[in-house]
């Protein structure tokens, strides 16, 4: 062994591999075991307490909601997606007026309950009927529906603006100097450069943003929307059965899980280029 090769210390050996699980995973398999007794003794109770006549009778019902829901949810997610795009602009603006103004609407509607907003538009808004009906507008906000579409698209269009405005500033600086360079305009830099690499990082902000507003649209059923949750508090109203509930669970469970795997796969096929 030469002198340089006594001088360098010897690799320490790798450290031994634990064999017993951690704190942490025994806590979540523990949590994910009562959630599977609790499954099954639910399931048990669906199968013990089956009454076929009130599915018959209230399955039409929850189809009915099913759609009102969808409705409402994909409409305010587009009409925010339309506002969001003005709104992240007025973010970025280095004008101090439409930048304060942009982010103070930003800051309301993130920072409030979106029951409270829904309130302040069906019942705040529709104390001022006379002058409404003087402009022209009593037919738009004495309608629950139009007011719990108006809330959602409000309160979704001030999430979209941060979630668009976060991932244009992502994109790296280069891809601007470089289309300019170029002698690419602005305008084409911005719509087939930076806002398709943009989109990709806003995809899955997206995605939990479309979740959280299918659970946040059972709101406007306290606004006599007969939405999903309408409709669920209307048949639990008439039986008392506790699995009128259950079922509006199943409901939004199942839609979550298929949009879920919706995402998913729109999000492998937009990426499969960066994972070679």
């Amino acid at each position: 062994m030469s002198h340089a090769e006594q001088l360098i210390p010897p690799r320490p050996a790798p450290p031994p591999v634990a064999k017993r699980l951690s704190v942490s995973k025994i806590a979540g398999y523990t949590v994910i075991g009562l959630w599977l007794l609790l499954g099954l003794g639910l399931l048990y109770s669906m199968i013990e307490g089956w009454d076929a006549d009130k599915f018959t009778h209230y399955g039409p019902r929850y189809i009915d909601g099913l759609i009102t829901t969808i409705t409402l949810v994909a409409t305010s997610i587009i009409l925010g997606a339309i506002l969001s795009l003005p709104l992240a602009f007025a973010r970025m603006s280095s004008n101090r007026l439409i930048g304060a103004l942009a982010y103070a609407y930003v800051y309301v509607f993130r920072s409030t309950p979106l029951l409270a907003q829904l309130f302040l538009i069906y019942y705040g808004l529709g104390s001022f009927r006379p002058e409404l009906q003087t402009v022209g507008l009593w037919w738009f906000f004495r309608e629950a529906w139009y007011c719990g579409l108006l809330s959602l698209t409000l309160n979704t269009a001030a999430y979209q603006a941060e979630i668009l405005r976060g991932a244009i500033q992502s994109v790296p600086k280069g891809q601007h100097e470089g289309a300019a360079s170029l002698g690419i305009s602005k305008a084409v830099t911005f719509w087939k450069i930076v806002l398709p690499q943009a989109m990709i990082v806003a995809l899955r902000p997206y995605g939990n943003e479309i979740i959280l507003m299918i659970k946040g649209s059972a709101v406007v059923s306290i606004v006599t929307v007969f939405d999903l949750m309408g409709q669920t508090r209307y048949a639990f109203s008439r039986t008392f059965d506790y699995q009128a509930y259950l079922w509006a669970a199943i409901f939004y469970l199942s839609m979550v899980e298929i949009l879920r795997h919706i995402w998913a796969s729109l999000e492998a096929r937009l990426t499969r280029h960066l994972k070679r």
